[in-house]
């Protein structure tokens, strides 16, 4: 189920805000009846109506990218910087991502247009694992790690338990790398952890959501997840 305005957004009839100017000016019908309330939520089996046409529903599209650094995970921005659709110049449904990876961050990016699946991918209780790849200022103690494990303070909420691992240390240059594995996905939330417990992020990557990688991709590729793909994350997302 989504709500009725993202659907027809998502269907080309306008952005979000004027859908729902269109819905309470009374010109949308949800299976022959008019429906004024924002908030209403439809099923793909539900017939709408936009002045009496009805529209079209795309087909759901499920897309890994490999996202190079500086580009916004974003569908368009206000400033014209480049914005992860941009790679996908073929894709002619209204996709958009699935959670964000910060400007200057890498790595595995899914978009989509389903707003179900990308809920179930997003929401923190369905412990959807991601893990990232950080180079670090500094080399952390096994003490620093347990406390990334353990949760940390990212601003005032407390981290969920979490999973740490040194993969090289620079003793020379004083610099490390670590491997981190979460299931949120707050704003900017895996450089905020690596800032409490002492050490700054200089380069940051995705390497895997769930149990998906970007092994076979270079910076800026993509493909389609197969249906095996999308049916194993949507039951491990319902049955953590």
């Amino acid at each position: 189920m989504e709500r009725l305005q993202k659907v027809m957004a998502h269907a080309g009839i306008a952005s979000r805000r004027k859908c729902e100017a269109i819905i309470q000016a009374g010109r949308v019908k949800v299976n022959g009846q008019v429906v004024t309330e924002l908030g209403v939520q439809v099923a793909t089996t539900d017939r709408i109506e936009v002045d009496g046409v009805p529209i079209y529903k795309e087909e759901p599209r499920y897309i890994l990218l490999y996202k190079p650094k500086n580009y916004l995970s974003a569908v368009s921005d206000d400033r014209d910087r480049p914005v992860v659709v941009d790679l996908l110049p073929e894709v002619t449904e209204r996709i958009y991502p699935v959670g964000r990876l910060d400007f200057d961050t890498t790595g595995l990016l899914l978009l989509t247009n389903d707003g179900e699946f990308a809920h179930l991918m997003m929401h923190p209780k369905f412990q959807v694992a991601k893990v990232y790849v950080a180079k670090l200022e500094g080399i952390p103690t096994p003490q620093a790690l347990k406390q990334l494990e353990k949760g940390v303070l990212v601003d005032g909420k407390k981290t969920s338990r979490a999973r740490s691992r040194l993969l090289h240390a620079n003793r020379d240059n004083q610099t490390a790398v670590v491997e981190l594995t979460i299931h949120e996905g707050w704003n900017h939330q895996v450089k905020k952890m690596f800032e409490a417990i002492g050490h700054p992020v200089t380069k940051l990557k995705r390497e895997r959501f769930a149990f998906l990688g970007v092994q076979d991709l270079q910076a800026g590729d993509w493909r389609e997840l197969t249906a095996f793909e999308v049916d194993k994350l949507k039951k491990m997302a319902q049955d953590p």
